[in-house]
């Protein structure tokens, strides 16, 4: 699950990301509503809910929702404010806000409220993805390869194997670069000399491989990686 994080106070958009961070979101924290817009201008479909401060240099959180939403984004979004009166909260709702955190908050109020807000976006998505016999249940998150006898067998994946085959599912029989893959499934703006990408697919291919698929997942050298889905 990834969330885009605006916010400027230094302090708080730190303790933020520290905390969805150990509940296992990916996040990508900005600081300015300009940059804010250009990551969802280029990564838009990759955000599972976005995290507005009311109060940002450049665009205002508002002006993010209302932008979003005249783009017919479903995005959830959750807004937060040291505003506290009906009228400003009218506002926010009204721009294309899902919900509203005064500050000063707990940080388990805000987990339960992107909680719930996830649980209203899976009213959006469709329950399952399948691609072949294996079948991606958004509502358990997991991932099951179907039998023939109707059975589900369920494939055991840590997360981001979950997120990686997830992408591929989303995208059979395409080409996914490099750069692509690390975009969607790690921070935008870490750092990745390393070979991070490599080294995680052959740990996905080896999870697979338990399962019967051995060539499931292609390397397309020089390019990137691809889902065969005529293997499956």
């Amino acid at each position: 699950m990834r969330v885009l994080l605006v916010e400027d106070e230094p302090d708080l958009g730190a303790a933020l990301e520290r905390t969805l961070k150990r509940e296992k979101y990916v996040v990508d924290w900005v600081k300015d509503g300009t940059e804010a817009w250009q990551f969802l201008e280029n990564h838009l479909n990759q955000y599972t809910v976005a995290i507005f401060d009311w109060l940002l240099p450049g665009l205002s959180g508002m002006e993010l929702c209302q932008r979003l939403r005249a783009e017919q984004s479903p995005l959830p979004i959750l807004m937060l404010t040291a505003r506290d009166r009906m009228e400003d909260r009218v506002m926010g709702l009204d721009a294309g806000a899902d919900d509203y955190l005064i500050k000063p908050f707990g940080m388990a109020e805000l987990l339960a409220r992107l909680r719930a807000l996830q649980r209203r976006s899976l009213q959006i998505q469709p329950p399952q993805l399948q691609v072949g016999n294996l079948i991606l249940d958004y509502s358990t998150s997991t991932i099951s390869i179907s039998m023939a006898r109707g059975e589900a067998q369920k494939i055991l994946l840590t997360a981001k194997e979950f997120q990686l085959l997830e992408y591929f599912m989303q995208h059979p029989n395409q080409i996914l670069s490099r750069d692509q893959i690390i975009g969607r499934i790690w921070q935008v703006e870490a750092d990745f000399n390393s070979n991070v990408v490599a080294a995680q697919m052959r740990l996905l291919r080896r999870k697979l491989l338990e399962y019967g698929y051995d060539h499931l997942i292609e390397t397309v050298y020089g390019i990137g990686y691809k889902l065969n889905a005529h293997e499956i």
